[in-house]
Order: structure tokens, then sequence, then C-alpha cells
């Protein structure tokens, strides 16, 4: 964009008279200055612009809440809730680019589509202690012994715990599937695609109560050992222990990657492996690499990485493969780069759960963020 047509564009932007692509070509070009530390100054003083395109974009955010699909009742609370509905129009007007100036950008239409590509939704099977595998989605119910779900949640129930042998049930999330269930003392875990968790059907009041996630993301909101005389619960992974007394954290331990990631919203946990322990406080993160085994601890910016239980993905300096290996999970698509390269060019961005996977490739593509992207069946090419 030439600085007079900037100027030009500014000014409509300050009147109220732009729509949303010019809004997101304007903001781009303002950001591409931040990115670069490069700001022409005959264009203004840089921090009362920046105020004052915020404040506007704000307000846009404000008035266009209603526009956009709001999040299942599953999510509640309120904060994420309106940024969740505001999702979709900040994909368009918030995203911030880091290009390889050395790779020219080249506009190409998609290829048409093959198959539809659908997005995720609350599905799961549950697999009992005899063998039995039962599917677990929207419109069919299930109820046995102390366990019953809607399609949309599994809840257990609090039995007789003077049980001699306690059963294990394992529940498993797909790709392109996320799931919610209740433990049977009440801790509420919030699991994310392709992920698997396996727990006692009843704990026993006293004794440490231990679930262990096998793969995958999940949210633990843990009922206080205050309420099960003072039992302790414990979350194991492949490489780690968590143990908690009372308190809400966040795994990340998948297959196909190489650190395990705990974030701590509230509460305390100890994490811990075969030689090192930590003591993690409310936002902090470790981080335990396979090749090392170390315990890294830092501080992080808690919303983002939990953002995803609340329908949306937060992205932050994120590398294109990053982005692309959650997408394919909620999704359930593979995808690929043409170029290596390209996915190593990193982006910031709100994408919102409830959009289609086409809607957000074409976004970005239209902001000349990648060349073009290919459909072929269940794989995503992106040139």
């Amino acid at each position: 964009m030439k600085k007079e047509d900037f100027i030009v564009l500014l000014n409509r932007y300050l009147s109220g008279d732009t729509n949303l692509e010019e809004n997101s070509k304007l903001l781009n070009y303002y950001e591409s200055f931040q990115t670069a530390q490069d700001w022409d100054e005959t264009l203004g003083d840089k921090e009362q612009m920046e105020l004052k395109m915020r404040t506007r974009l704000q307000n846009a955010l404000q008035s266009e809440e209603n526009k956009i699909i709001p999040l299942q009742p599953f999510y509640t609370k309120t904060t994420f809730k309106l940024m969740a509905m505001a999702a979709s129009l900040l994909l368009l007007i918030s995203i911030s680019l880091f290009i390889n100036k050395t790779n020219p950008l080249k506009i190409e239409t998609p290829a048409v589509a093959h198959k539809e590509i659908l997005i995720g939704s609350d599905k799961a099977t549950l697999t009992l202690e005899d063998g039995s595998v039962i599917a677990l989605e929207k419109g069919k119910s299930y109820t046995k012994g102390n366990v019953s779900s809607n399609g949309e949640q599994l809840i257990y129930n609090a039995k007789d715990k003077k049980t001699a042998a306690i059963a294990n049930n394992l529940l498993t999330i797909p790709r392109g599937g996320q799931f919610f269930v209740q433990l049977a003392d009440s801790t509420k875990v919030w699991l994310n695609s392709e992920s698997q968790l396996k727990y006692p059907v009843v704990f026993v009041d006293g004794e440490t109560r231990q679930v262990e996630l096998l793969y995958g993301e999940a949210y633990f909101e843990v009922s206080p050992s205050t309420k099960h005389s003072g039992s302790r619960f414990k979350v194991k992974t492949q490489s780690q222990n968590v143990e908690v007394i009372g308190t809400e954290f966040n795994i990340k331990a998948y297959k196909d990657e190489t650190t395990i990631y705990t974030t701590l919203v509230k509460g305390v946990v100890a994490v811990s492996n075969q030689s090192k322990k930590q003591i993690l406080s409310p936002n902090e993160q470790s981080r335990i690499t396979d090749y090392n085994g170390n315990i890294a601890v830092s501080d992080v910016d808690v919303y983002n990485e939990i953002s995803w239980r609340k329908g949306l993905f937060v992205f932050k300096g994120k590398p294109l493969k990053d982005i692309a290996r959650v997408l394919s999970r909620w999704y359930d698509v593979d995808i690929v780069f043409a170029d290596p390269a390209l996915g190593n060019v990193k982006f910031n961005g709100v994408l919102n759960k409830d959009q289609k996977l086409e809607d957000i490739l074409t976004t970005i593509k239209n902001i000349n963020f990648i060349n073009a992207y290919e459909k072929k069946d269940n794989k995503i090419i992106i040139k």
C-alpha cells in the first residue's frame, strides 16, 4: 500500500467509514511498521495513532458481537465467551505477519474441494473394564452403573467406596473431537482432540486419587483434598507425574511432540520425573523434553495456553507448522507444506474453533500470508 493510499484510508477509518476488509489491510499495514521498527513519522505520532485505531477496533468488536455464532453452553465464563464471539472478527483485523522477504508471494486460486472438512465436535469412545466400547456423541445417551452420558459429556457419580476391586475406564478423544468428563470425586476434566485418559470409576477417600493422561491434552479442575479425607490427586503421563491438593491446571503431552507442558492456573502443583521435581505457582508453566529430562519453568500467558477449552485457538508468534498441527487435530485433516520453509513463518492471531477450515485458510491467503492451498480429500497442501 502506498503512503498516500494509507493516509486516505486512515482518514476514512477514523471517521468510521471503512469495512472489515479495509480495516484488516489498514491494521496489517500499520503493524508492518511495528515489526520492521521503521515507522514513518510523516504519518503522525505512532502511539496516538495506535490508541485511536485500537479504540475504534474495540468499538467495532462490540457492535459485531451478535453477528458471530456463539459457543455451545459448555463454555461458560463471560470473558472467554465474549472473546469467542468476537474471534471471527479478530481474525480479520488483528493478524500480525512475519514474512520472509526473500520469498515473494503470489496469489493463486485454491483447488475445488473433493471432500468437505468438518468442524470438530463433542465426541469420544468409552472403553469399559471388560473391553466393551461405547461411542459417545451428540444425540446418543448412555447409562450404566454410576456413569451416564447425554452424548456431550460423561458424568460419574460417587457410589459405595468399599469396593474391593475398582475398575478403570478409558476415554479416547479422536481427531476432530473434544469431550468433558466429571470423575466420581467431582473432578472436572476437559479433553482436547486426539487425547486419551485412563481413570478409576470410583475413588477411595484417604487414598491417592490417580488418573493417567496416556497422550494428548487435558484441563483439570480438581476437587479439593479437604472433601476427600485428605486424598491427594495425581496425574501420570509417560514422562512425568503431577501431584495436587486442589487446583486447576493444563497438561499437554501429545505423542507427536517431544515436550510435555504443564500450565498452572490456580493452586499449587508439584511436577516431577525420574530425577527432578519442581513446584509451580499460578501463571507458571513447566516443560519437560524427552531428550534431556530437565524441568524448565517460566511465566506464561495462561489465557493463551488454555483458550482451546473456551472455543478458541490463540497463536502468539507461533510457526505455521505448529499451528497446522493444532488445526489438523481439530479438523481431522492432514496439513502439509509444499515448501518446508513456509512452515517456519510466524503468525499471531485468534481463531474461533467454530469456523470452517476453508474460511481460515482463505482469509490467511487473501492477506498474502500464504500463496495458495490445495485440498485433496483429507489432505491440505499449503503452497
